[in-house]
């Protein structure tokens, strides 16, 4: 078999977090985007050191699992919500599986896995997207959604997009029309010209507040007020309290800021999770899926236990959600994070919500914990997507403490830090998944270590 073959088979499993495994005469093939039980026709792509990777063409016949039509008008070729054709009670299961096959060979010990955790609301729950302009096709009219699998400039116009709440389809597609009435173009990233970069929506679900933020180049100049008045007369179900144009001349394709002109109302909107409330910046982190933070949180705040005249280090803190929750019965909580905007909108977030035994250090987690003087009881760990930096990890178990809680957005990077935290003497007590991301690949995994 070689590189360029076309393929056919059923899809056995799937590993985490979209690794569909077909098995034929010649070895197994690593399918992505596939779904257990699908015979699919695919492509091999990659073949190194014996391993087979394929690329998906087409699906031949559906999965046993497969037991609902697509509710999106882009599926699949959008590639975000995948497994939007399987009920909700399979993927959880899935989920499940697929993290305890992961977890379970690099866990020396005997160990508890609970059940996984749903989300409370499985469609319209996100609370933060980024939509890109583009075009689907080239020379097509003008786009604004996601991005076709597989693809990094086709975008799909995403205007019945199930992931978030109707207001925010809404406000897209009044953009979208805006410009394309204009016929303003969008930022081509090969050539490096054009005006319209991302369109940002984030949305309490609990406020029903929102923030709208245009991101634009500084190439063209183009009269914004009419869509300032078109978006405010939208008949939403919440209500808009900014609406921001974020200047961005960075040949990379991220969404960041450098010059933010407020064309409406404030720069910020507020959430609340557990009784608390929370100002959240364009750019602050915060958990996209309220209702089911609310499911993760209190899990965290079970598996870090009694925390009476004791301090938690909370490192990776975002904007503070954590600290905020676990300093209501603990001495002190000193909260680490890189963000410096995040920082200082956790110290508001303290102060607003009554907080006084909160400590925010704005910096690099592996340069902090050289500088700070105080000792941790226990610590919390909710780092981003790769994980604890290797040179961070041996800093943070020479501090010895009791109990760990380590939160995981991708359970490959929790696999990978457990065999350091093993060998350092901690064993781990047990593991629970949290899903916030229905219809998709990706699920949290909270696990809880103790020093033998």
């Amino acid at each position: 078999m070689k590189k360029g073959d076309i393929c056919c088979g059923y899809v056995e499993y799937v590993d985490f977090p979209n690794k569909g495994k077909v098995r034929l005469e010649e070895g197994a093939v690593t399918v992505k985007n596939a779904i257990p039980g699908q015979k699919i026709e695919f492509m091999i792509n990659k073949k190194r050191s014996g391993r087979l990777e394929g690329r998906l063409l087409k699906v031949l016949e559906k999965s046993h699992l497969e037991t609902r039509d697509p509710v999106c008008s882009i599926f699949p070729a959008c590639g975000g919500c995948m497994y939007q054709t399987m009920s909700y009670e399979n993927q959880l299961k899935m989920k499940e599986d697929q993290i305890r096959r992961l977890l379970d060979p690099v866990i020396r010990t005997d160990y508890t896995f609970e059940p996984i955790k749903a989300s409370p609301r499985e469609f319209a729950y996100r609370n933060k997207m980024e939509f890109s302009f583009g075009d689907d096709c080239k020379d097509g009219p003008l786009t604004l959604g996601l991005h076709k699998k597989g693809s990094t400039y086709d975008v799909l116009t995403a205007d019945d997009c199930k992931l978030v709440h109707e207001d925010m389809t809404a406000i897209l597609s009044c953009v979208l029309d805006y410009f394309r009435t204009r016929k303003v173009g969008y930022y081509k990233k090969m050539q490096h010209t054009g005006y319209l970069r991302h369109l940002l929506l984030r949305r309490g679900d609990t406020t029903g507040e929102i923030l709208v933020n245009l991101v634009t180049t500084t190439q063209e100049e183009h009269e914004l007020s009419p869509l300032v008045q078109e978006l405010l007369a939208l008949p939403l179900e919440g209500k808009i309290v900014g609406i921001l144009h974020i200047l961005n001349d960075s040949l990379s394709d991220v969404v960041r800021s450098d010059e933010t002109r407020v064309l409406y109302g404030q720069d910020h909107f507020y959430e609340k999770l557990l009784g608390l409330t929370f100002k959240i910046t364009p750019f602050s982190f915060f958990q996209p899926n309220s209702r089911a933070a609310e499911v993760l949180y209190r899990t965290v705040r079970e598996y870090i236990g009694d925390t009476k005249n004791k301090t938690v280090f909370d490192l990776y803190s975002g904007t503070g959600t954590i600290s905020q929750i676990a300093a209501a019965v603990a001495d002190k909580v000193v909260g680490v994070e890189i963000v410096e905007e995040a920082v200082e909108a956790a110290r508001q977030n303290a102060a607003r919500n009554g907080i006084t035994n909160c400590e925010f250090i704005a910096g690099d987690v592996l340069k902090v914990l050289d500088e700070v003087t105080e000792k941790p009881d226990l610590i919390i760990l909710d780092p981003p997507r790769d994980g604890i930096h290797p040179k961070a990890l041996p800093k943070i178990l020479d501090y010895g403490v009791e109990r760990i809680v380590y939160i995981s957005c991708k359970a490959t990077s929790l696999a990978r830090d457990l065999e350091m935290f093993q060998a350092r003497g901690y064993r781990v007590e047990k593991v629970c998944c949290v899903d916030q991301f229905c219809q998709t690949v990706h699920c949290e995994t909270i696990c809880k270590l103790v020093r033998k």
